[in-house]
């Protein structure tokens, strides 16, 4: 069962795969934060290299720099790990990090800002080990680069990648047929990136992918912190690439952020790069994925693998959380990244019918537990007490990721959710653990700075119900900033019913 091209066919390449469960990679959730009471957490962490560098721009230099919103200035932070600033009186550049993190920060400020006058012209030795130089037809540069250059910044966006075009030193005779795309980032950023641009390549130019698939297959092979990462590709038949696809790429999306590896279908050539066990959850969920048309599917040994939660749902309830052609559960899936489908053996298939069923969820953990908390959110609306019968407070002290328990009053309940759910969302995101409410519990996951975070933002979040909340101390905090309004501005601050407050949280994902 092979295609033309020789590449493995989806449904038959797993067979020659070992059979063993992967392990789960490092979760690309929210960063962890410092928690109360560990002031000098950020000092301590600085690299012993780590000093500050500074450069004299023009106006119009710190201006193209600082881009729309500070949004160039962030790419170059976001990509180079350095803390990036500019400053007005006078224009300086201000680098913070490592000597590493200050030379990469300092290399892309210079290639951005050379695009102002003209082509950007790279040394052989430009790169730290975060280049990767692509060659695209020409009559593919204006499809790849999009209006204005939007195409390329939605990569970086996605990717946390920079990407321009040069001129190279070394490959000036190809100018004529051929742009140089720099792409600059980590592998993951680099490759994410690569595939995309491909891609669209592909799309303007049929059959460029075969000419340098063995150079992009073999790139970086082993270039991770792991030493496992490489890239694999396989065929699709006509009928498979659109179903894998799913309606605007939504399926290869939730594929791509599950397993943890970059996919991406270049004509009608998936590939996937990522680690070793990334690569090999990709393939698993694939051939899940498909195994759906021909009918039940049930993971054997999904109790063994950590990428894996399954959740009871009550018969009455399946459709409810499914949600009509399958809606309710792709949302859940879109928002947390994960890939979730029900499990049943080929024997039970039409015995039974009402009994309770299992959800498989699989991803990273952080995003398991937000599905299923969401999951066991629906379930209580449809049918309450399933999850909460008897459930009672629960604090946990443990360091890693965990999940605690708050029991709220009925009358609490509303007050805490918000109109739409925006005061459960905003504590949520300005804590950065997952918070849900399941019934009348509070569900808080996280690791325990986090957890602490959420529980003491919920507890103000309820003491202001009946009055001004005092904290006592904040000096042992470092997840807040202390301003002083004066008495004659409070109003304004404040806004009708604290609707002004209400907007900043909203755009800063603050509380």
């Amino acid at each position: 069962d092979r295609s033309p091209s020789g590449s493995p066919s989806l449904r038959s390449d797993l067979a020659n795969s070992p059979r063993r469960s992967p392990s789960r990679s490092r979760s690309r959730g929210r960063q962890d934060s410092p928690g109360p009471g560990d002031v000098d957490a950020e000092k301590n962490a600085r690299p012993r290299d780590w000093d500050v560098d500074r450069m004299t721009l023009t106006a119009d230099d710190a201006a193209f720099l600082l881009g729309s919103f500070g949004r160039v200035k962030d790419k170059i932070a976001r990509v180079s790990g350095a803390e990036v600033e500019i400053t007005d009186r006078p224009c300086l550049l201000e680098l913070r990090g490592s000597r590493l993190q200050r030379k990469k920060a300092h290399k892309y400020a210079l290639g951005i800002m050379a695009q102002r006058t003209g082509p950007v012209t790279l040394q052989e030795d430009y790169t730290d080990g975060d280049l990767t130089m692509l060659t695209v037809p020409q009559e593919a540069v204006g499809f790849v680069t999009g209006q204005n250059g939007n195409f390329l910044r939605g990569i970086e966006e996605e990717w946390h990648s920079i990407m321009f075009f040069v001129d190279v030193d070394i490959a000036r005779g190809s100018r004529k047929a051929f742009e140089r795309l720099a792409m600059f980032g980590d592998v993951r950023a680099r490759r994410g990136s690569e595939l995309k641009v491909l891609s669209a390549i592909e799309t303007k130019v049929p059959g460029y992918f075969f000419s340098i698939q063995e150079e992009v297959v073999l790139r970086d092979k082993h270039g991770d912190v792991t030493g496992t990462w490489g890239t694999e590709h396989m065929t699709f038949h006509a009928e498979e690439q659109s179903y894998a696809l799913g309606k605007q790429g939504g399926t290869r999306r939730k594929l791509e952020r599950s397993s943890g590896a970059a996919i991406q279908y270049i004509g009608q050539v998936c590939v996937v790069s990522g680690t070793q066990d990334e690569r090999l959850r990709a393939r698993y969920y694939m051939k899940w994925l498909f195994d759906q048309l021909e009918g039940p599917v049930w993971v054997e040994g999904w109790e063994k693998r950590d990428d894996c939660t399954v959740v009871e749902i009550p018969g009455d309830c399946v459709g409810y959380i499914t949600g009509n052609r399958r809606a309710t559960l792709g949302s859940m899936e879109e928002e947390w990244g994960t890939l979730m489908f029900f499990m049943n053996k080929h024997e039970d298939k039409g015995r039974g019918r009402g009994g309770p069923e299992k959800l498989a969820i699989f991803g990273p953990e952080r995003a398991r537990k937000g599905t299923e908390l969401k999951v066991m959110s629906g379930v209580e609306t449809k049918s309450p007490g399933h999850f909460t019968k008897g459930v009672r407070n629960r604090e946990s002290d443990r360091h890693g990721f965990d999940s605690e328990r708050i029991v709220f009053r009925d009358d609490e309940v509303s007050y805490a959710l918000g109109k739409d759910g925006a005061t459960r969302k905003k504590l949520e995101l300005a804590s950065g653990a997952v918070l849900q409410y399941v019934g009348c519990v509070a569900y808080i996951a996280g690791d325990l700075p986090e957890r602490k975070r959420c529980r003491d933002f919920v507890e103000w979040l309820l003491l202001q119900r009946k009055g001004p909340v005092t904290i006592p101390d904040i000096s042992g905090r470092l997840d807040v900033t202390e301003v002083r309004i004066p008495e004659s501005c409070k109003g304004w601050v404040t806004g009708n019913r604290g609707s002004e407050l209400r907007r900043m949280e909203a755009e800063t994902g603050t509380y």
